[in-house]
């Protein structure tokens, strides 16, 4: 069975994707006047912001990212040769290989999150108005949806 779409429906999910892209040209933008590549930052980001059941590995931290092992493994491998991550064996079991972020790493991360954070502050209501209108057409009644 086919969905019917309205006008408002497109132009909806047009708007949060753009306001989508604005956030990130912006966040794309702040990291590189750092001296990072975006992907760089995502992993300090997922880094630091692992969940409390997962333990710092490439593999968690490729899952997080949504990319392939051997690409965190560069990444980290790039983040180390800066010195804003170091690898570290497990003390329980020393095959295993974590993932630190280190002083410096930290405090570039937090300059990071801190220009975001102030960022979403100002922009953040427009994309959240724009999320919020593509959720209310998604639940409008098709008969409703039907008559625009």
């Amino acid at each position: 069975m086919k969905k019917s779409l309205t006008v408002e429906d497109y132009q909806s999910i047009a708007e949060f994707r753009h306001q989508i892209r604005r956030y990130l040209r912006f966040s794309d933008g702040a990291v590189r006047d750092s001296r990072l590549e975006p992907r760089q930052y995502q992993l300090l980001l997922a880094l630091k912001g692992l969940p409390p059941n997962l333990r710092p590995r490439i593999g968690e931290l490729a899952e997080q990212l949504q990319i392939q092992h051997h690409s965190a493994v560069e990444l980290v491998d790039r983040l180390e040769a800066s010195g804003l991550v170091r690898r570290q064996r497990a003390t329980e079991d020393r095959r295993e290989v974590l993932v630190l972020m280190t002083a410096a790493g930290e405090k570039l991360l937090r300059e990071l999150v801190l220009h975001h954070r102030s960022e979403l502050g100002s922009k953040g209501p427009a994309l959240i108005e724009s999320l919020h209108r593509v959720l209310q057409n998604s639940k409008r009644p098709r008969a409703a949806r039907n008559r625009n």
